[in-house]
């Protein structure tokens, strides 16, 4: 997790730069929304490719930044209908995003037990369910090019979820390449080739799938190395007792016969030897379903606020302000772009300078034109 200093430096920049973004994206400014359901793939039409979208009532806002929701359910339940995804994706529209609940494929009743026992059948419903989901923010590009029905921000595209739907999202951002699935015991790579590759066979090709960061409620990466230091920041909620998602590394479902996820305990000191922006909300003692509730638990709550102050400070309306000479004595280790990718100084992007008292300065340079 980022240094304590890091969190109090993010928390006094976006306070000074927070008429930047004309009170929008902190609080909730807006009291009503309008839930627009669409089938997101131009390949397949059933319930599996179906999203709720959600806007704010009365905004006239464009460029708004987009959370894409991700549902539970162990791959074989769920739906975008869950109270956890209506309250997170209701919340975060009122505050001025655009948000979407998201459906994926499930495995069937009758594929249950299978799916249960085999690895590669497990690999298989992740990557099936990161695919879809890839489709889905492509389909916010190509509305965007296409007219803007939502008024988006196509280049602010985050994704989460909770439990099985913040597995999707964690793996949807952090398997970069098809070399990085195993061949043995068995060939994912041919699993993810039958697909049609990590970009999936769910349609809306030729628009870009990258996202700029990553929401986890509960949910946890097979493989801590994919995380690396050319990744998306994370933020994670997750209860330090979780065995189903283990809140460090143990098999998925607590059952020896599912493949093993690794939760915030084990992903944010990977994403910190890396250099990847991360924070994490830890409940003590706390098992696998806070969330379930909704916003009925506090805990949910908690998150839902936890989350918005991560993401803020990432937002482009915040790109115009330099904070300068905000601390002292300090000594700039590296820069940041607002993926958490190592780069050097550029005009015209936001960009994050890390220091080594742990203190993250956003700038925003403009190329001086005559």
């Amino acid at each position: 997790m980022k240094k304590l200093a890091i969190l109090l430096s993010l928390t006094f920049v976006s306070t000074l730069i927070f008429a930047q973004c004309n009170g929008r994206y902190e609080t909730e400014i807006f009291s009503s929304v309008t839930k627009t359901t669409v089938n997101y793939s131009d390949v397949y039409t059933d319930n599996a490719h179906e999203m709720d979208i959600y806007t704010p009532d009365g905004d006239i806002e464009i460029n708004r930044p987009v959370i894409l929701f991700i549902h539970g359910g162990s791959f074989y339940g769920g739906d975008k209908t869950n109270i956890d995804c209506q309250d997170f994706c209701e919340t975060f529209a009122k505050k001025g995003y655009v948000t979407a609940s998201v459906n994926y494929r499930l495995v069937s009743l009758i594929n249950i037990v299978s799916f249960l026992s085999n690895y590669d059948e497990q690999y298989e419903e992740v990557l099936k369910a990161t695919v879809d989901v890839k489709a889905a923010i492509r389909y916010f590009r190509k509305d965007f090019a296409n007219g803007d029905t939502y008024g988006v921000d196509p280049n602010t595209i985050f994704v989460g979820g909770t439990s099985a739907g913040g597995v999707t999202a964690v793996h949807l951002a952090y398997i970069d390449n098809i070399s990085d699935l195993p061949t043995t015991p068995f060939d994912i790579q041919a699993v993810a080739t039958n697909l049609g590759g990590l970009e999936g066979d769910a349609g809306n090709l030729g628009y870009s799938s990258e996202i700029s960061g990553v929401i986890s409620f509960a949910g946890g990466i097979n493989t801590l190395s994919w995380i690396d230091a050319n990744d998306e920041p994370i933020v994670s909620c997750q209860g330090d007792a979780d065995a189903t998602v283990n809140y460090n590394c143990g098999p998925g479902l607590n059952n020896p016969s599912v493949l093993t996820l690794c939760g915030s305990g084990e992903m944010h000191p990977q994403a910190d030897l890396v250099g990847v922006l991360n924070d994490k909300l830890i409940f003590p003692g706390e098992g696998h379903t806070w969330f379930a509730s909704g916003n009925s638990d506090p805990l949910f709550l908690q998150a839902l606020d936890f989350t918005s102050a991560f993401l803020f400070p990432l937002l482009p309306c915040n790109n115009t302000t330099a904070i300068n000479e905000i601390f002292f004595e300090k000594q700039l280790i590296k820069i940041i772009d607002v993926l958490g990718r190592k780069t050097v100084q550029q005009k015209d992007t936001p960009q994050f300078y890390i220091y080594n008292d742990g203190s993250v300065e956003k700038k925003y340079i403009h190329q001086k034109t005559y």
